[in-house]
């Protein structure tokens, strides 16, 4: 793949943050006249043109990621030629999404402990019948089995489903392994298909901007500027805590790509700022992986631990998860000791794996959770009003922690040109 001219990307990167700040201008601008009763259809109407506009890019996006993941996936393991390689570079992966993880959700539960953001809440117990607006969810073995294993592979790229896909391509990227030259015109054609889907991620991203530019105009539209100061204490020690986890797994990754990691911070800035602007890690995935890959991670490598990030290595929504049961807990004076936070580490980090591709997974498993520590899941409501400026910032996070991953694993194996 040749790299594209460097005034490119800074270009798009510029054209993305100009229409983030016009989003944010034009969505107070519509909340301060658009406030009366009167006006609200008006409003509404408006919002609902500007989520149409961000939904065109997502679903444009969503075309993408099927194919790309399985061709570059079967690709990838197809050139390492044996299985023992794909194992090895798989285990690496595996090892640092689950250290990842666990670092995450330690780092939310001792911020959330230390600032106490709920406290000053005092909210009286809700009814028990109290609803929230999600679909029932119970955390169960066959749901995770469910989330892992494909019945279908043509309804698991129907649905998104990367965790299923990934599965399937292993299969078939070892089936291409071992068969040698008799797979070698199916390699070939999978090739030509990761660089044709690449292809047309370049030209779906010309039209970021205006994704990223309606996404935010329809949040501060709907909630103006003044939730920011609502929620103020809470939202700036959630994106505190998404900064030291930034620059825990940065520096981490420092130790072993040196300097090099201010040119990796350059390449992901774009994809970051997509995920970012978009609340969507998803949308950001065909040009973190473009954009990797012209850092100098191994495309091998992007293939395989890429995908598996995305469906193991959601940082960002790890942090968050901790931080909105323990928010809750506290807003409704709820005492959750040492042992029981503990217990909730563990079943976030389990039943978030089986949760991968399901729309708004994050308060899925997180009402799961409220429900299974005897916390009312009405609590809830308290985020709902706030959940997409909390997404924005764990979206970004998502996508740097799996370009850390991606990059160190690289390292490891001595592939990173």
């Amino acid at each position: 793949m040749h790299p594209a001219p460097k005034s490119q990307p800074n270009r798009q990167t510029l054209y993305v943050i100009i229409a983030l700040l016009l989003g944010v201008a034009v969505g107070e601008g519509l909340h301060l006249s658009l406030n009366d009763a009167a006006q609200q259809p008006l409003l509404a109407q408006i919002v609902a043109v500007f989520a149409v506009l961000t939904d065109i890019f997502l679903r444009l996006v969503k075309m993408i990621i099927a194919p790309l993941v399985f061709a570059t996936l079967v690709v990838g393991m197809a050139k390492m030629g044996d299985i023992d390689t794909a194992g090895r570079i798989g285990l690496k992966a595996m090892l640092w999404f689950f250290s990842a993880s666990l670092l995450s959700l330690l780092l939310g539960m001792l911020l959330v402990n230390i600032f106490e953001p709920g406290l000053s809440l005092h909210i009286a117990l809700p009814a028990a019948d109290a609803a929230t607006g999600l679909p029932a969810t119970k955390a169960s073995l066959s749901g995770f089995v469910a989330h892992i294993f494909p019945k279908s592979i043509f309804e698991a790229m129907a649905s998104n489903e990367i965790l299923q896909i990934v599965v399937f391509s292993l299969f078939f990227g070892i089936a291409c392994a071992s068969l040698g030259e008799l797979a070698q015109p199916m390699v070939k054609l999978l090739d030509s298909l990761a660089h044709i889907m690449l292809k047309i991620t370049s030209y779906v991203m010309h039209y970021a901007p205006v994704a990223v530019f309606a996404a935010m105009a329809a949040v501060i539209a709907q909630q103006g500027l003044g939730v920011l100061l609502s929620y103020g204490v809470f939202i700036g020690e959630f994106y505190l805590g998404l900064l030291l986890l930034c620059t825990l797994l940065g520096g981490f990754t420092t130790l072993f790509l040196r300097r090099r990691i201010f040119s990796l911070i350059r390449h992901i800035r774009e994809p970051m700022l997509l995920a970012f602007g978009t609340a969507s890690s998803e949308s950001a995935y065909p040009k973190l992986l473009q954009q990797l890959e012209r850092f100098g991670c191994d495309e091998k490598v992007c293939g395989l631990v890429l995908p598996l990030g995305y469906s193991f290595n959601l940082d960002g929504s790890m942090m968050y998860m901790t931080f909105a049961v323990l928010f809750i807990a506290q807003a409704y004076g709820i005492d959750m000791p040492l042992a029981d936070q503990l217990l909730m580490l563990l079943v976030l980090l389990l039943t978030s794996k089986g949760m991968a591709g399901v729309p708004r997974a994050s308060l899925l498993v997180i009402s799961a959770t409220l429900s299974m520590f005897h916390i009312p899941e009405a609590g809830l409501l308290l985020l709902l009003g706030i959940d997409q400026l909390l997404d924005m910032g764990r979206s970004a996070t998502n996508v740097f922690g799996n370009s850390m991953a991606s990059a160190l694993v690289s390292r490891w194996e001595k592939a990173l040109r």
